[in-house]
């Protein structure tokens, strides 16, 4: 039987939400339900922050066919160090070669990870590992480079420009992408040739939600629009909370602003009133807030895929995204269910018009549901997975 192995630093359960280990789990589940064995390699660490060891070592069976391999994180790291050099990478200072070795050997690491790969590395048909930015993925890959492939979740950003995570492309067999804008990016940093990459994305469950449902239950009676995920400057919702403010008081729009996610609401204060936060929901709950919106507005410019814009299109909802986010325009324009803005005076027109054409929205939300069920059900997927490790079932 074909055996694979997926190596991410942390499993996506138990609390745990992330884009990149929720991307890499979807896969391992894919691969094994077509079949394949499926080992998945992981550490005992929750947080991301901290890297403490929250679960105790060992194995379990997550689903037929996928078994879930937790290693301890090494306590011996410099943290120290680790912060000086990323704080000088982050800042786009020049950082030697050898400062970038010592950045990342005190990223988190796993050396029972590391042994369990030598021993069994020769018995995994392929190897893949992600997101480029850790230690754990990023050495683990470096075992077995041969049988080894890069599911990187490219952005770009400073830690994309240092030389060891360009060798990192080259080394590896081959890169899993999860969009054509990612895939692009990559080949401009780092001039891989085009045989070593291939997009395959991430398969997504169908849902239906009652539209009605969320503003019933929340007693709204004006019109919302919605934003789920991280509360920060890298994901643009400070953008977002200025527009919609701005939105608001320039149009006497009464538009009220639901919120999904972790994280801060610097908020100005007149918006404060006119947001509805639910903090961490649950999937049913943010797919009825979703299927009731008159748009999902996503200002993040630094994706390398859109998980929650392509749930909105599930539920029929248009998609409101930052023109400089090439990978959520890409997925507007190829599904037809979104917009994009470059600035404010974009941002208000595209809105209201939103607002304004039910049928617009209708047609969108239609697009937007066919194309995610066309591009991205557990088969495509599959397909487009087994067809770039060359695996057979």
């Amino acid at each position: 039987m074909t055996r694979l192995a997926f190596v991410s630093p942390r499993w996506p359960g138990g609390g745990v939400v992330g884009g990149a280990e929720t991307l890499l789990g979807r896969l391992a589940t894919h691969a094994a339900s077509r079949g394949v064995a499926v080992d998945f390699l992981t550490t005992c660490a929750r947080n991301h922050h901290t890297w403490t060891n929250d679960d105790p070592p060992g194995a379990f069976d997550a689903a037929p066919g996928l078994r879930v391999h937790r290693f301890p994180v090494s306590e011996d790291r410099n943290l120290d160090t680790f912060l000086r050099i990323q704080e000088r990478i982050c800042r786009n200072q020049d950082v030697s070669p050898a400062d970038q070795r010592a950045w990342m050997a005190n990223s988190v690491h796993s050396p029972a990870l590391y042994d369990h790969l030598r021993r069994e590395g020769p018995n995994y048909h392929a190897i893949l590992g992600g997101p480029y930015l850790f230690g754990v993925p990023h050495d683990a890959l470096l075992i077995h480079p041969d049988r080894s492939w890069l599911v990187p979740c490219l952005h770009d950003e400073s830690f994309a420009y240092q030389s060891i995570i360009r060798d990192l492309f080259h080394v590896v067999r081959g890169i899993i992408f999860n969009s054509e804008p990612e895939m692009e990016l990559a080949r401009r940093l780092y001039d891989i040739p085009a045989f070593k990459g291939t997009v395959v994305g991430m398969g997504l469950d169908a849902f239906t939600a009652d539209p009605a449902k969320f503003a019933r239950s929340r007693n709204l009676s004006s019109p919302y629009v919605m934003y789920a995920g991280r509360r920060e400057p890298l994901k643009g919702t400070p953008l977002l909370l200025d527009y919609l403010d701005a939105f608001r008081s320039r149009t006497g729009r009464d538009v009220k602003l639901v919120l999904a996610g972790s994280g801060d609401v610097p908020a100005p204060e007149a918006l404060l009133p006119h947001i509805v936060d639910l903090g961490y929901a649950s999937e049913e709950e943010k797919h009825e807030a979703m299927a009731g919106a008159a748009a999902f507005i996503h200002p993040s410019v630094n994706e390398s895929f859109g998980i929650v814009l392509l749930e909105a299109f599930l539920a029929r909802t248009p998609g409101l995204v930052h023109a400089k986010g090439e990978v959520l325009r890409w997925q507007c324009e190829r599904s037809g269910a979104g917009m994009w803005f470059r600035h404010y005076p974009e941002f208000e027109s595209m809105l209201l018009r939103l607002l304004d054409d039910a049928d617009l929205r209708r047609r969108m939300g239609d697009a937007g549901r066919a194309y995610v069920l066309r591009e991205y059900n557990d088969r495509a997927i599959g397909d487009r997975l087994f067809s770039a490790l060359g695996v057979r079932v």
